[in-house]
């Protein structure tokens, strides 16, 4: 498993560097590295010990807790099945990926070693295991790359509108593949944001000053705020998705167990 994980991490380090949010040259430090690889052996065992195929997994890629919130980031994992080319059990995690810190995003499919090597402000993860009903939905989704994109918008904004269509960031495409995969008629991003209202999903909302606000959008491309309703913006309520959000309505709408934590 060691041999697994440092082979799957130098993979990430050398070849997947510009998959992610962060371009610049810096080596990575051995220490965190080992880290990252550790924290990813543990959530395979704990993955495994659920029993599960097809989760949702979260990282605390950021600090935010100034927004009393423990995740910054959402991806869909799930089991390679063992008709593949991939080892048995092998776990892999599809998520999405802002590129460079610019308005523009697109799907990456990594190993869970990968998914833990991008600096995160925290070594811990959390995950909520899909019923196999919504897991064997969502696997059919994963598996197909046409229809995987149908909910996916290029134009990126990290704090993009929850129900809006402009833009969309990472965990906003994650719950509304999520819907689409679960509900048959949800075949549009605006559909299958209807069906996570009708399921009382609730978007995290974040206080933002307008002088923040203002910062943010003039000095970096992958912050927009001009998709949000006038109200809610000029009232410093910015309603996004949150992991954190998504981990708690998931169990709470009956289609995954309980959120685990790896530490």
């Amino acid at each position: 498993m060691k041999r697994w994980l440092l082979a799957l991490g130098l993979i990430a380090v050398l070849g997947v560097a510009q998959a992610g949010r962060r371009c610049d040259e810096q080596v990575p430090q051995a220490d965190r590295v080992a880290q990252g690889l550790a924290l990813a052996e543990r959530t395979a065992r704990a993955l495994d010990a659920t029993g599960g195929d097809v989760a949702l997994l979260a990282r605390a890629g950021q600090d935010l807790r100034q927004y009393r919130l423990q995740w910054s980031h959402l991806a869909f994992v799930y089991r390679v099945a063992p008709s593949t080319d991939d080892a048995p059990g092998t776990w892999r995690v599809l998520h999405k990926l802002n590129h460079c810190d610019s308005d523009r995003a697109g799907l990456f499919r990594q190993g869970v070693g990968d998914f833990f090597l991008d600096d995160p402000h925290r070594f811990e993860a959390a995950f909520v295991v899909l019923t196999p009903e919504a897991a064997s939905r969502v696997r059919a989704v994963l598996e197909d790359p046409t229809r995987l994109r149908a909910w996916h918008e290029r134009r990126y904004s990290v704090v993009s509108y929850a129900w809006g269509q402009r833009y969309q960031q990472s965990n906003q495409w994650v719950v509304e593949t999520l819907a689409g995969a679960l509900e048959p008629q949800a075949t549009t991003r605006e559909r299958a944001q209807a069906w996570l209202r009708l399921r009382g999903y609730e978007p995290t909302v974040l206080r933002i000053s307008a002088w923040t606000r203002l910062g943010g959008r003039m000095s970096r491309a992958n912050v927009a705020f001009d998709d949000h309703p006038n109200s809610e913006r000029f009232s410093d309520r910015i309603a996004t998705v949150g992991a954190d959000s998504v981990l708690r309505w998931a169990p709470a709408a009956g289609i995954s167990g309980p959120v685990l934590t790896v530490r």
